[in-house]
């Protein structure tokens, strides 16, 4: 059996997550504490890798057989149907779970990785030399082909060092072997795709590459990131993830659009950055995914008590947004301006005044826009 970690509620919606090459489940230690707030976590480790016994499967093992060790350990977990992120080599199980055991994936996220690993040879010259001199050399490459330069996970690193060679030469015999590219379009879960800008070893177009292909997927790209990008950007990925696993933020992602609209929410997100990541995915899961879904008061009545908000706390630049928010949701002009007046009561004629000159401006903006239409 894998050797495993099970983080989180065991009545949470289940979340497997899957190891790249030579690296152990500690490659999600920055991102998996957080995702078992929401999720029963299971994190596994590759034979012969962390806990995990190197006599689980032997050469020329393919990624299926792989995929079927971890739908074994599901099995023993009375796990049947679960979300799946996997990193490179985790990430080709997760694809093949996907394409040929659709019934067990609920959804699926592929970090830094492929639907095919360049070609046989090299991961067969890879095998053979590791089988011949074990791992120890090649550990010391192990920053330059996963990290950028100047960052390095010594824990990870040890796990490549101490991980048991045969079991390492097979699982490169599995990437050798592996080109799903033939069954990407029978995926039907869906898939968000992550990219580190800066792979060598599985670069964006990779990525994009499955992204193109499988129905309805989307693709993520994280500056500053590598191979090993839960490790690298952990804040990151971590914002990927909870967006793509969590329904209250995709829920919350939409109600954002239907309120904003999409060239604002498409602005926001386009200058998203690893600091603001986390920010990002706050505002959907939270204040779009909670409070803007909750039934209890109407669109309309959220925006009166939004611009009320903001103009007793001085967000001129948040209520112009809402201005546009509000007529979106169905107020007129004048409803507008009969809420600002009421403020002016309840939060003080200077700040009104000033709430007054924005939303003019608004309301003049979007009057010539539909004026020159």
């Amino acid at each position: 059996m894998l050797n495993h970690l099970s983080e989180g509620s065991e009545s949470a919606p289940p979340l497997l997550l899957g190891p790249s090459l030579g690296t152990s489940y500690a490659l999600w230690d920055a991102v998996a504490p957080e995702l078992s707030v929401a999720h029963r976590v299971i994190r596994w480790d590759l034979p012969g890798h962390g806990g995990s016994p190197a006599d689980l499967i032997g050469p020329g093992a393919t990624v299926g057989d792989l995929a079927d060790l971890v739908l074994a350990l599901a099995d023993s977990l009375g796990v049947q149907r679960f979300a799946y992120a996997g990193v490179s080599l985790g990430g080709a199980v997760g694809l093949h779970l996907a394409a040929h055991h659709p019934e067990r994936v609920s959804s699926l996220a592929v970090v830094c990785s492929s639907a095919h690993f360049n070609g046989a040879q090299p991961w067969q010259e890879r095998a053979a030399r590791v089988r011949e001199e074990g791992l120890a050399q090649l550990a010391e490459s192990a920053d330059a082909r996963w990290f950028t330069p100047g960052f390095s996970v010594p824990r990870l690193v040890r796990d490549h060092r101490d991980a048991d060679p045969g079991a390492y030469a097979v699982c490169c015999d599995a990437l050798a072997a592996f080109d799903l590219r033939d069954r990407l379009g029978e995926i039907s879960a869906p898939t968000l795709l992550i990219a580190g800008r800066e792979d060598p070893a599985t670069p964006p177009a990779h990525l994009r590459e499955i992204a193109d292909a499988v129905p309805g997927a989307t693709l993520t790209e994280l500056p500053g990131a590598s191979h090993l990008a839960p490790a690298e950007r952990p804040e990151a990925v971590l914002a990927a993830l909870r967006a793509h696993f969590g329904g209250t933020a995709r829920r919350g992602m939409a109600v954002r659009r239907e309120v904003l609209g999409d060239a604002h929410v498409d602005r926001a997100q386009g200058r998203q950055t690893p600091f603001t990541a986390r920010f990002q995915d706050f505002i959907s899961r939270y204040a779009w995914g909670e409070i803007w879904t909750d039934e209890t008061l109407s669109r309309r009545e959220r925006s009166m008590v939004t611009l009320t908000a903001l103009v007793a706390h001085g967000h001129y630049e948040e209520l112009a947004m809402h201005v546009r928010a509000a007529r979106r949701n169905g107020l007129t002009a004048d409803e507008i301006g009969a809420v600002l007046l009421q403020s002016a009561v309840y939060c003080g004629v200077p700040a009104a005044n000033s709430a007054f000159a924005t939303a003019q401006r608004v309301l003049a903006e979007e009057a010539g826009g539909v004026a020159e239409q």
